[in-house]
């Protein structure tokens, strides 16, 4: 949580059990990991009090986690990859759609990625936690039915499309380069081997470790957006063929530069 300086201070349950309940239970989102901001000198930054402290990790608003779900249109049976595990959350909610034994989640920090496997044994939801970077999804679960990204992206990895069936939907949070509300994609997978859809809504994500934007990409990507005459999230789509994506407005046809 943020202390009344702005900066980034645990909350553990012990300490203050009411007000923790109060934040976890809020429609908002939680900053679940924390790091020395790696613009300042080393040892600038104070775990103990926040100073110099980044969010590298959160649990989503709920709404925004429910905006995901939905848009994944799941049915019981259904194989799912989840691609960003953070606590485990979204990955119980799934499995409860789904079944456990029809959800894979991929993590790529090591320490959460254990402490999710426990919290969803302990909730009775043995989903198989992968401890790996999830642009690569994972090709011995596939073919997949779904495959959602609790992260934003720039660019969608072609192997999310290889591993997923002809008729299976892959979401995608993107990053503000493509719009700067943060529009979620639901692309559907062809038979010709390329995924293509609309954005939907508003979702924001912090970023795959590797897809990071920097805010000079995200000033020029609003510059545009304005020159376009700021047309809504709902006007933009995504195509994704093994040799790159294209972003198009009202039709895959009408393409932007």
């Amino acid at each position: 949580m943020r202390d009344a300086a702005g900066w980034l201070v645990p909350l553990r349950r012990t300490d203050d059990p009411e007000r923790w309940h109060e934040l976890v239970a809020a429609d908002a989102p939680v900053v679940t990991q924390v790091a020395p901001d790696p613009a300042l000198p080393p040892g600038d930054a104070d775990p103990a009090t926040g100073k110099g402290m980044i969010s590298t990790g959160s649990s989503s608003a709920p709404f925004v986690m429910a905006r995901l779900i939905e848009a994944m249109d799941v049915e019981p049976g259904m194989r799912v990859l989840e691609i960003g595990t953070g606590t485990g959350y979204n990955a119980a909610v799934l499995a409860h759609l789904v079944g456990a034994e029809n959800v894979v989640s991929v993590e790529i920090d090591p320490v959460a990625a254990a402490s999710a496997r426990a919290a969803l044994k302990a909730v009775g939801r043995p989903v198989e936690v992968v401890t790996a970077d999830g642009e690569s999804g994972h090709p011995p679960g596939a073919p997949y039915d779904r495959i959602v990204a609790t992260a934003s992206a720039h660019t969608v990895p072609y192997t999310w499309v290889r591993q997923t069936r002809p008729g299976g939907l892959i979401i995608v949070p993107l990053a503000p380069t493509v719009h700067p509300e943060w529009p979620l994609v639901v692309l559907e997978v062809r038979e010709d081997g390329t995924a293509r859809g609309r954005c939907v809504a508003p979702s924001p994500f912090m970023p795959l470790r590797a897809q990071h934007v920097d805010a000079q990409s995200t000033r020029e990507a609003e510059e545009h957006w304005k020159a376009t005459g700021e047309p809504k999230v709902s006007r933009y789509g995504l195509t994704v063929t093994s040799e790159g994506q294209r972003v198009w407005l009202d039709s895959p046809d009408n393409p932007l530069v």
